[in-house]
């Protein structure tokens, strides 16, 4: 997993995050951090982890073969 690919997941973590405990709770964490959903640094943040969201949807269709996966390999011995 790349650089980019690890902070696009951190990123979308957060969202996720973030979302829940609107659902939860009607808290927009990101908003109480940084001044309001309506303050350019909410913003970015926001865009941010939109941009986050569209780089995991592609991993979500990389064959296994390019994310480093293999298999375990059995010993016939």
């Amino acid at each position: 997993m790349s650089a980019l690919q690890r902070i696009a997941l951190f990123l979308t973590i957060i969202g996720a995050i973030n979302w829940g405990l609107i659902g939860f709770f009607q808290f927009d964490l990101v908003a109480a951090i940084f001044g309001g959903q309506d303050s350019a640094l909410s913003r970015v943040i926001y865009g941010l982890i939109g941009i986050a969201g569209l780089i995991n949807l592609a991993l979500l269709f990389k064959p296994a073969e390019e994310l480093g996966r293999t298999e375990p390999k059995t010993s016939r011995t």
